[in-house]
């Protein structure tokens, strides 16, 4: 499996936009570019037992799970909407993501 170029970023805010979690948004922790998949904080949680280990208590935990990075897109906090991005080349030569529809900045 061939790892694809991704449109988000770590630390970035997206939205789902497909799947049991649709519609809502998070924060993306960890991109997984061998599995195409990102890592959005409190969404997609899944229970693993956990065997106990020295000090550590075994039991039952959640935690998140992957989500493809076709299923998420950009959050835009001035529109309030998942958005395609383009860049903007700055007067000191480095490149800016901005939103398509409103034009705003967007940062991580």
């Amino acid at each position: 499996m061939q790892a694809i170029k991704s449109h988000v970023s770590k630390g970035d805010t997206v939205m789902v936009i497909a799947g049991k979690e649709k519609n809502k948004t998070g924060k993306v922790q960890r991109l997984l570019p061998k599995k195409n998949g990102v890592i959005v904080e409190g969404l997609n949680m899944v229970k693993r037992h956990v065997k106990a280990r020295g000090n550590e208590a075994g039991g039952i935990t959640e935690k998140e799970a992957a989500i493809h990075i076709s299923n998420v897109m950009l959050f835009c906090s001035a529109c309030a909407k998942p958005v395609r991005t383009r860049k903007n080349l700055l007067e000191n030569g480095d490149k800016q993501r901005v939103c398509t529809k409103c034009g705003t900045a967007l940062e991580k």
